[in-house]
């Protein structure tokens, strides 16, 4: 455990000033900030829909949960996964970073730890600035219902799903990431990728949910409710997170072999 805690805090010393760190910050402030904007822009239109407050949330949350869902989120987690590793590539420090007094296994569980940990800090903040700019609404615009209705339950569950459905697609590009040093035949492979996983979720292919890059879309799109229940309040291990966590730990353990052969090249 120490030698996995070190290594995590050299991951997070070398990446801080990288693009991929400061897009899991800045990416929910700038989307959610403006989504906020333009609900305060048209409030009068919105007001004038005589929403329920539970209807209002979900179109609130659902904004950015769509964007990010559908598009963003794949996108960030392909680059995110490439920077990471790109750190090593770009300065030929492979054979340095397992020369240092700790176990492989630990090196190597840091970088992908710290890539799932972005991950949690992005939509961490994406639910989190989704509540609280819901409230601050609110009390720019008092004709708003946001405060009659607790929105807690669609954001822990949605970010959750959004979460644990992108762990499939980070685990391929970390592998893809170790195998290429160069940016495009990872960020290439993820674009087909991302773009086939969308068209395929969107177009209900019976198969789509063993494509990694349609598994946030769908981790949104496939929910059960129970009848007279809570529509937003749906469950978050269904069977797209189930796949998405296989996928995880298969190749997690694929990548691990492989960064230990490139280690004494």
């Amino acid at each position: 455990m120490h030698a996995l805690y070190i290594s995590l805090i050299s991951e997070f010393y070398k990446s801080r000033k990288t693009l991929a760190f400061w897009a899991a910050i800045l990416l929910p402030v700038i989307i959610c900030g403006l989504i906020s904007f333009g609900f305060y822009s048209d409030a009068e239109k919105i007001i004038a829909n005589h929403y329920p407050p539970m209807i209002l949330w979900a179109h609130y949350s659902g904004a950015a949960l769509g964007v990010m869902g559908f598009l963003i989120m794949p996108f960030y987690v392909i680059f995110m996964a490439f920077s990471v590793n790109n750190i090593e590539h770009k300065n030929d420090t492979w054979k340095m970073l397992f020369a240092q007094p700790l176990n492989k296994f630990s090196i190597y569980a840091a970088k992908y730890l710290y890539a799932v940990l972005l991950i949690f800090i992005c939509l961490f903040l994406f639910a989190t600035l989704t509540y609280a700019f819901g409230h601050l609404l609110q009390a720019l615009v008092p004709k708003f219902n946001f405060n009659q209705y607790n929105p807690l339950n669609i954001l822990v569950n949605s970010y959750a799903k959004l979460f644990l459905s992108s762990l499939g697609i980070l685990s391929l590009q970390f592998i893809l990431s170790l195998l290429w040093s160069d940016f495009l035949k990872p960020m290439g492979i993820g674009f087909v990728g991302t773009i086939m996983g969308i068209i395929t979720a969107n177009v209900g292919w019976k198969y789509a949910y063993l494509i990694p890059y349609s598994l946030p879309a769908l981790s949104l799109k496939l929910t059960r409710i129970k009848k007279g229940g809570d529509p937003l309040d749906f469950p978050v291990f269904t069977q797209e997170i189930w796949i998405s966590l296989i996928y995880a730990v298969i190749l997690f353990i694929i990548g691990y072999f492989i960064v230990t052969k490139k280690s004494i090249k």
